[in-house]
């Protein structure tokens, strides 16, 4: 089993080629079919030997092809404090980008 754990957006995913991810919206305009090359991987399992970063294994990428953009559902946020006549409530979506894992190099 091939496969490996990138850092992208403050959080770390574990990837193998074929794979579809939402991430962390990066900046940037991107098309569909547009290359994404993460540089920031951890760990890389070829199935026969294990490369452990540290903290990144150098030389390593990991391929990726965008397909869509978006925004999560809403969130709600309430705060309350009874007997004080205080209420607020706010929504959040937040954005994401999806992309299929194409190669790991």
């Amino acid at each position: 089993m091939n496969f490996a754990v990138i850092k992208t957006g403050g959080k770390q995913y574990k990837v193998a080629p074929g794979e579809t991810l939402l991430i962390e919206k990066l900046p940037g305009e991107l098309k569909k079919g547009d290359k994404v090359v993460f540089d920031q991987v951890l760990l890389v399992n070829d199935g026969s030997k294990t490369l452990v970063g540290a903290p990144l294994v150098s030389g390593a990428t990991v391929e990726a092809t965008f397909e869509e953009e978006g925004r999560a559902d809403k969130v709600v946020v309430i705060h309350y404090r009874q007997k004080s006549r205080h209420f607020k409530k706010n929504g959040h979506r937040q954005p994401f980008m999806k992309v299929k894992i194409a190669a790991i190099k």
